[in-house]
């Protein structure tokens, strides 16, 4: 079982928007913050994952952590509400994603 979750929803916005087909795998990754963000963000990419990845599919897309970025993810759950556009990361492990300590 992943540590983490993505939300069907969110899970379909990734998919409208990076041009995702059915079985492809996204890559979830830690991000250290531009200018200004303090912190880190999440990063994705189109890609395969690396022996030992945590894997879960969500709506026919496969989502990934590599086990340098496990320690970020575990526990974060990712959501979509399509009425007000908003894509959220919620970590109950990490009080502040974006400056976790």
């Amino acid at each position: 079982m992943a540590s983490f979750t993505v939300k069907k929803e969110a899970a379909r916005l990734y998919k409208q928007e990076m041009e995702l087909e059915e079985g492809d795998y996204v890559r979830l990754f830690v991000r250290v913050g531009g200018v200004g963000s303090g912190g880190y963000s999440m990063g994705v990419a189109k890609e395969k994952p690396e022996a030992g990845s945590d894997v879960l599919q969500a709506d026919g897309i496969y989502f990934f952590v590599n086990p340098q970025d496990q320690w970020y993810m575990n526990g974060m759950v990712i959501s979509y509400d399509p009425q007000i556009d908003l894509l959220t990361f919620e970590n109950p492990n990490i009080q502040d994603v974006t400056n976790p300590r």
